[in-house]
Parts: structure tokens; C-alpha cells; sequence
């Protein structure tokens, strides 16, 4: 089989492509790219979520890395992506290996490739892999093995557990204190994935009250996907609506995505809490540095850099573009319409568990109820209002030739109002003269052609997803 990288990483249905097979093939590359780039003591962080085999995945890929002389820090339980990627950091280890599929479905699993760094390898380093692994197919090279009890005793594969490290540090870039002070009422809800349990971890010694839902081993999630997004977080929002709870806050498989519901049991997605977090971080404690955003993220961003003079850079979706902008320095905050966000002084990866934290930091600061502040940020940098379809593929969609025929037909306007410009950064994204936006890009991570749109009111909003989607259709 052809085995490729996408926005980040390797991802395939279990039993299917995701085999053990498939998986020793693709380490064994990983260990050949890691020796490549470090010659003398290479090293390696591997962790894993909580999905169908997850642990064993991880285990075997640290047999295939210790057996190729590299030295391994395998997680003993499951952890989310960004606690092994501080690790990485931490330990100063020359690479990552995360066992996980993220938001996708249950059936699925996944590699994501981390670098030195603690973010996620470039599209330059995935190329290189992928080289190395189809070599090793066509030569019909056998990946190199050690079982896991030999490479404990001979030192080669370390288990240990990233989370409290991690802890402390995101300690540093909270203010628990003015958290602690807003004692506010949280119900966490881990879906099942690798942030189970964490925010009452983190906050057991504060004044906050945290009620975990979803918190159990469950490698099917309960039949949904492990996503942050408002179809899915029915039973975080009756939670809220039924205990009177101030703010609920959902992370997804691997936990290095973010989504909210208020008090009044509404979702609050990942680009109002951007937003919020972008302008408390400018206006209370008065940083100052680029922003960072995807293009299929809200504009509101764009509006408060403008007000506080701050350039605001637009990149391809996958945080990896993000990280590429944070590795060079002077960016206040970057992130993505997913939830993957991150800001100065941490790694160059999305953080739900992070973001989470700060939003509650957000609240407690202002001792105004979330919806409070969302109504005031419409206010000011608004309004807006986003949707996103996702349309199944039957067969893939040449990116391409799809933007070809984009282009081709774009009209001059849409339901009424002129298109002002057209950007190709990732996919084809209309730009209309009264703010709005429409976005048309297949998925990098599954067989998926997603629709965004932002626009002044929800009937705009309807009216551009519309024209996406019959768009999309004929292309």
C-alpha cells in the first residue's frame, strides 16, 4: 500500500491500513529520519490517546525505535498530544512519536511525527519519511525489533508519565491566583479522549469546582467523533442547562483542541474563544507580537490585531504552518477554526487543556458570565457568525484541479454582494465586500470536502454554505 503524510501526520481505519505491519513499517522509517538528522545519542518521546490499541501501538513502535539504537520514553498511560510534545522539549529528545486520530472517528488511528521542537515535523520532514519508507517497501527491507522487555533492560526503552511536568509549566502561563479568585463552576468534558480527568487535575487546589463527565476509558468515544463541535457536546450542554454550571469546557480525542458551552448551555466555538483570549492577553497583560491565524479562521481576529496595531499573518490550515511563524519568535498567539490555538512562552502546538485554562483565567479576571463577554466581543469586533459543512467524499478530490475549476467559475458575486477577491492560500476562499468570507478545501486529514463561511448574520451565512455546497458539488 501508498502510505502518505497529511496536514500532520499518517492517519488510516484500523485493521484495514492501521495494521501492526503497516505501523513497524512506518516507525522503521521514523528511526531511519531520526538517525539521519542526529548521528550521535538520537532520542525519542512516544505517548499515546485512548483509542482501539493505542497503548500497544505506542509500545510497538518504541520496540521498532529502541531497536534501531534510539532511545525511547515511552508514556505509561495515555496522555494528551501537547503533554508529550512538551516532554519532547523537556527531555530535549530529537523527536516525537504520538499514537493518536485526533478528531477523527473511532475506527480510525493514526502517526503524528513530532520534531525537536515539540510541534509537529514540517511537510519537508514527512516527505523525507515517506521517501524512506517506500525505499525500505520496494528494497522489501524488514523493520528492525526488540521486544519491549529487552529494551527495558537495556535501558533503550524509559517509561514515564509527561503530565505533571506538563502541568507545571502551563502553571507558568496561567494566573492561577486570579483563576482560583473567580471560583467558577466547570463541567470538563474529556469525550473519552486523552483530556479526561486533566482540568480537575490541574484545578484541584484551586477554588474552582470541576465536574468530569466523559472521563472514562472508552475507545469508542460512545459512537460519536471526538470533536469539539456543537453536534457533538448534546450531553455537555443538558449537563450545564440541568446543574447550573458557569462554563463547560470540551477537549477532543487527543485534547489538543478546544470548545466551550456557556451558562446558558450555548456553544461558544474555538473562534470567539481566540478572540477573547487574543484581546485579555493584549488589554491585562499587555503583550504585544504578531498574530497568527489559518484561512478558515474568524476575521474578528484581523479586527482586534488592527485596533492594537498588531500584523496578522494568514496560513494554510494545519498547525504546523502556525508553528513555523512561533519558531521564529515575536508571535503573541496562533491558531486555527479547529481549536488547535497556542500562544508565546509554550510549544509551537495546539492546546486545548491550555486554552481551556485561559479562558477561565478570561472569565475570572472580568467576573462576568461567559455569554457576557461573548455579546461584548460581537459587539466591538463583530458581529459574525460561522458555519462549516462537511461533505463526504466518494473518491478523492485532485486539490488542483478543484481550485482550477473554482476559479473558473467564480461569479462576481454571491446572493447579492460583490466578490472583492480571491486568495489560493489552501483551497479557494471568496472574500465579499460587506466582510463576509466562503471557504471551499478538502479535508487533509480524511476523505472530507469541508464548507466554511462567516458572514454579519446567519442568513448570510446560509446563503454563502449554499453556493459552497453546489459548488463544491460540481467540482
Amino acid at each position: 500500500m501508498t502510505i502518505k503524510f497529511g496536514t500532520d501526520g499518517w492517519r488510516a481505519i484500523i485493521s484495514e491500513d492501521f495494521t501492526f505491519g503497516n505501523l513497524r513499517q512506518v516507525a522503521q522509517a521514523i528511526a531511519e529520519f531520526i538517525r539521519e538528522e542526529n548521528n550521535s545519542d538520537p532520542t525519542a518521546v512516544v505517548g499515546f490517546d485512548t483509542r482501539f490499541l493505542s497503548d500497544r501501538y505506542a509500545a510497538e513502535v518504541a520496540c521498532v525505535l529502541a531497536a534501531n539504537g534510539i532511545k525511547t520514553w515511552l508514556a505509561r498511560a495515555d496522555a494528551p498530544t501537547p503533554a508529550v510534545s512538551y516532554a519532547i522539549v523537556e527531555k530535549e529528545a530529537s523527536a516525537g512519536v504520538m499514537i493518536t486520530a485526533s478528531h477523527n472517528p473511532p475506527r480510525y488511528n493514526g502517526v503524528k511525527l513530532k520534531a525537536g521542537y515539540g510541534g509537529s515535523a514540517s511537510p519537508a520532514q514527512h516527505k523525507r519519511v515517506e521517501a524512506l519508507l517506500q525505499a525500505n517497501l520496494e528494497s522489501g527491507k524488514t523493520p528492525c525489533r526488540m521486544d519491549l522487555e529487552s529494551g527495558e533492560e537495556a535501558g533503550l526503552i524509559v517509561k514515564f508519565d509527561p503530565a505533571w511536568r506538563y502541568y507545571e509549566h502551563l502553571s507558568s502561563l496561567i494566573d492561577l491566583d486570579v483563576l482560583s479568585r473567580g471560583e467558577i463552576e466547570v463541567v470538563a468534558d474529556g469525550m473519552y479522549g486523552a483530556g479526561r480527568g486533566i482540568f480537575s487535575e490541574i484545578l484541584t487546589r484551586s477554588r474552582t469546582r470541576v465536574n468530569s463527565i466523559r472521563h472514562h476509558m472508552n475507545p469508542g468515544f460512545g459512537g460519536i467523533h471526538p470533536e469539539p463541535i456543537a453536534r457533538n457536546l448534546k450531553l455537555l450542554m443538558s449537563t450545564i442547562q440541568a446543574g447550573h454550571w458557569d462554563v463547560g469546557l470540551a477537549t477532543d480525542g487527543d485534547a489538543d483542541r478546544i470548545g466551550a458551552v456557556d451558562g446558558q448551555g450555548e456553544f461558544v466555538d474555538p473562534h470567539r474563544i481566540f478572540a477573547l483570549v487574543l484581546r485579555y492577553l493584549i488589554e491585562k497583560r499587555g503583550w504585544r507580537g504578531k498574530v497568527v491565524r489559518t484561512v478558515s479562521t474568524t476575521r474578528m481576529v484581523d479586527r482586534i490585531a488592527h485596533k492594537y496595531g498588531l500584523e496578522v499573518i494568514e496560513t494554510p490550515v494545519g498547525f504546523n504552518h502556525i508553528a513555523d511563524h512561533m519558531l521564529k519568535g515575536d508571535v503573541l498567539m496562533g491558531g486555527e477554526e479547529s481549536g488547535g490555538i497556542s500562544i508565546q512562552g509554550h510549544i509551537p502546538e495546539g492546546d486545548g487543556i491550555l486554552m481551556g485554562l485561559l479562558l477561565l483565567e478570561v472569565m475570572a479576571a472580568s467576573r462576568k458570565p461567559l455569554h457576557e463577554l461573548v455579546e461584548e466581543l460581537l459587539a466591538e469586533f463583530g458581529p459574525a457568525d460561522y458555519q462549516r459543512t462537511d461533505m463526504k467524499l466518494k473518491r478523492p478530490v485532485a486539490k488542483a484541479k478543484m481550485v482550477e475549476f473554482l476559479l473558473s467559475e467564480a461569479p462576481s458575486q454571491i446572493s447579492g454582494v460583490e466578490i472583492e477577491r480571491i486568495d489560493t492560500v489552501d483551497g479557494v476562499k471568496y472574500y465579499l465586500t460587506d466582510g463576509s468570507w466562503l471557504l471551499i478545501r478538502p479535508s487533509g486529514t480524511e476523505p472530507v470536502l469541508r464548507v466554511y463561511a462567516e458572514a454579519p448574520t446567519s442568513e448570510r451565512v446560509a446563503a454563502l454554505l449554499e453556493f459552497g455546497e453546489n459548488m463544491a458539488e460540481k467540482a
